[in-house]
């Protein structure tokens, strides 16, 4: 299984979304975000945490327009799987590929510290190797995870299973206490907290490890 994590300047989470997805099983490669074009035979597509572009304009916007994110999008409406965590989150909310717009958070402070989740689907390749229902321990580290989409939005995914996590104890003032969501056809996840930096015993928590055995698992047998 082949997946290419993208770098942005600014992006401080590749070498630990990389690490986390080899440890899994994964073949990695690390793109540039002025290259044109994904390897050949990428399944996987993973949008790393970090401050891309330096947070200008609005979180994620200038990155959504680098020339990377063209073949990113091509690559998720052919079917591709997409793994989009923190500044990744908000550049798929940019590129239209997931609905919705993170925020700064209600608090209107940066948030660093691990939070409680809950699982609110298995029926994606993400959560597969999640029980439904169960609660998880995961790190955030944000200032924009605010997230907000609007009423008519929140009903759909929340209808369509497409609320893969929700806070336990909301810390940013996201609407439905959303953490993060699916695309339509589930191969697109966004989500605001850090399963790469929940991979290893020296991170004191696995818990965000079952997210990358799962999906490699998936993509390795599919």
């Amino acid at each position: 299984m082949k997946a290419a994590v993208i770098q942005f300047p600014g992006s401080n989470c590749d070498r630990d979304m990389a690490i986390a997805l080899e440890k899994s099983g994964a073949d990695v490669q690390v793109v540039w975000h002025k290259d044109a074009a994904l390897p050949p035979g990428v399944d996987l597509v993973a949008i790393p945490g970090g401050f891309s572009f330096g947070d200008y304009l609005r979180c994620g916007a200038i990155a959504a327009n680098s020339p990377i994110c063209r073949a990113v999008v091509d690559h998720a409406n052919a079917g591709g799987y997409v793994l989009g965590v923190c500044n990744g989150f908000q550049i798929l909310t940019e590129t239209g590929l997931l609905p919705g717009a993170l925020l700064r958070n209600a608090g209107l402070k940066y948030i660093c510290r691990t939070v409680g989740l809950k699982i609110e689907t298995s029926n994606s390749p993400y959560t597969d190797g999640y029980d439904l229902g169960s609660d998880i321990r995961v790190p955030i580290a944000h200032h924009d995870g605010n997230y907000f989409a609007d009423d008519a939005t929140i009903v759909r995914l929340q209808g369509d299973d497409r609320v893969a996590f929700t806070y336990t104890d909301n810390p940013n003032g996201s609407r439905s206490d959303i953490a993060g969501i699916l695309s339509q056809n589930r191969r697109v996840l966004g989500m605001m907290p850090h399963p790469e930096r929940a991979f290893e015993d020296a991170h004191g928590n696995t818990d965000g490890q079952r997210l990358f055995a799962g999906l490699i698992a998936q993509l390795t047998s599919a």
